[in-house]
């Protein structure tokens, strides 16, 4: 592609000397912010600037700019985390951040509220603490995602294992990082080389996940590549690998779309990082770069179709790929409450509403991996696994968090416990209105109506809401997903799949926060009448049909 059809981003990129740009100077030059130019090369090493909202319009009118800060992101491969390294991470947020730690949906966790100041030393105490935030944002493989349930089983471990090797293998190998936020010794533009990313960099964000076989709890399909294992007995045969996935999309940009990952290949052990890489460089190489809302790979393989795509990737690993082995699902749920991982060891899933830690559920948190020890598990729905658990330790572990008030899985709600939203508003610069603030409302008043039909004891339908169509919380592959449309309005998604299988529909559109669950009623009261045995809402919902629906309860619905 020509030099004049880049994107600005593009030019950035090219201009930064492989991710340092202004960085460092502007980290010193006595503001509270960075250029735009810095910011755009702030985002590869886990930094999106940002300000308060809710004070926008007040400071603009009193003459003052922006109130900045930052917010940090840390990578962690697969949500695994010791004990030491979670109580250093707590630390941070009362040192550093605005006193919450909030877990995202790639198993990260982020820091909200740092000032420019504190970036750096932040950044050197995750470093102490064999932490990074290298490639959590920008136009790279972001963390590497894998379900975090830890069974005690080889399979279990070995998937583990790879998740974090190939996060280590797909990292930039620019040093910018280190000689910006760790002092390192400035290294020689002609000893410096990224062979996977060469010096722009991919088109776009690039997301990799690990499913277990039957376990959708990552959401794999929703992926850039979408890694799953083939299990024969104990052995492992094999990853069968998707491709294509990602949900963002832009209400501006009508051809922008939600598209699921489909089957590529059945690739033997071996052969996964190569391939992988493979598929990486061929979205490096052809993905759009002249606009950056057709730049996901998503559109690469629509665009060509995944018989091209697939030959494409054979031809950079030299080899003929097999077909893909079909796949089947029997969970796309998270893994709370109290599991046996087989070892004689118990592991907890705590319910962690829209991923936000804070007051009384950090304190909690802090003092049950203060006593007990706890290996951290994040999860991709927003919650915290405590695993290696005594089970003489059980009664001791629910005594800490209902003595902090804490709920324990089983005494939630479904429909609360199965929702998620992402952070919206005051700080997200491309929210369109409120998510995370709102959502607790939202979902208690849509399980006040699950309540009065006597549906709230399940299958309850999964929820999920953004303050933009960018998709950070996967509201469209959620049974109800709430996208944020204008200031306090949603377009409501429905007919996505429990097991996060497929995507929604519009069913309706500006539909107002108070409004919410007034128009779900008249359908969960049809669903509640008309459902199969055992079907899930989401799955009523696209058998009978979202059109239908909609023209069935015209007097609610307008599109």
């Amino acid at each position: 592609m020509s030099e004049a059809k880049l994107s600005k981003v593009e030019h950035v990129k090219i201009a930064s000397n492989r991710l340092r740009g202004p960085v460092d100077a502007e980290l010193h030059d006595g503001t509270d912010h960075f250029s735009e130019e810095g910011y755009q090369i702030l985002k590869f090493h886990g930094i999106y600037q940002q300000d308060d909202r809710d004070v926008r319009k007040a400071r603009k009118a009193q003459g003052l700019g922006p109130d900045y800060s930052f917010m940090i992101r840390v990578a962690i491969p697969g949500g695994v985390l010791t004990p030491e390294q979670y109580l250093a991470l707590d630390r941070l947020a009362d040192e550093l951040g605005n006193a919450t730690l909030r877990v995202t949906t790639r198993q990260a966790i982020q820091y909200h509220g740092v000032r420019k100041g504190g970036l750096k030393p932040l950044m050197q105490v995750l470093n102490r603490n064999l932490l990074t935030t290298l490639s959590a944002c920008g136009d790279v493989v972001r963390n590497v995602v894998a379900c975090p349930a830890p069974f005690a089983d080889r399979q279990r471990a070995e998937l583990m294992r790879y998740a974090k090797e190939l996060s280590d293998r797909l990292k930039p190998k620019s040093r910018a990082y280190y000689e910006i936020w760790l002092d390192g010794e400035k290294a020689a533009s002609l000893e410096e080389h990224e062979p996977l990313y060469g010096d722009t960099y991919l088109p776009r964000k690039f997301k990799i996940g690990f499913a277990f076989p039957g376990d959708n709890c990552v959401d794999v399909y929703t992926q850039d590549v979408g890694i799953v294992p083939v299990v024969e007995g104990e052995r492992l045969e094999g990853f069968t690998l998707l491709v294509g996935g990602g949900l963002g999309q832009s209400h501006g940009a009508k051809d922008t779309r939600p598209v699921l990952a489909k089957p590529l290949a059945t690739v033997p052990p071996g052969q996964l990082f190569e391939v992988v890489e493979a598929v990486v460089r061929v979205q490096r190489d052809h993905g759009r770069r002249d606009d950056r809302k057709f730049s996901r790979m998503k559109y690469l393989v629509e665009a060509w179709g995944l018989e091209r795509f697939k030959a494409e990737v054979e031809r950079y690993v030299g080899y003929a790929l097999p077909e893909a082995r079909p796949l089947a699902w029997l969970s796309g749920d998270d893994h709370l409450g109290w599991h046996a991982q087989g070892d004689g060891k118990l592991f907890f899933g705590l319910f962690v509403e829209n991923g936000r830690v804070k007051e009384n559920l950090r304190a909690a948190i802090r003092e049950v991996v203060r006593r007990f020890s706890p290996e951290v598990r994040l999860s991709a729905q927003q919650n915290i696994l405590f695993a290696g658990l005594d089970p003489a330790d059980q009664a001791a572990v629910e005594a800490v968090f209902r003595d902090h008030g804490v709920a324990l899985p089983g005494s939630i709600p479904l429909a609360v416990q199965s929702a998620m939203a992402c952070p919206a508003l005051p700080t997200c610069g491309l929210a369109i209105t409120e998510s995370e603030r709102v959502m607790p409302e939202v979902i208690r008043e849509i399980d006040g109506v699950l309540a009065r039909l006597e549906l709230h004891g399940g299958p309850v339908p999964h929820v999920r809401m953004t303050g933009c169509p960018n998709g950070c919380a996967r509201p469209y592959s959620a049974e109800v997903g709430l996208v944020g449309r204008s200031l306090n309005s949603y377009t409501v998604y429905l007919g996505g799949s429990h097991l996060g299988t497929r995507l929604g529909q519009v069913y309706l559109d500006n539909v107002k926060r108070e409004e919410i669950a007034l128009r779900l009623e008249p359908l969960l009261t049809a669903y509640k009448h008309e459902r199969l045995e055992g079907e899930a809402f989401g799955d009523y919902c696209h058998r009978v049909g979202v059109q239908a629906l909609r023209e069935r309860f015209a007097d609610l619905a307008s599109v």
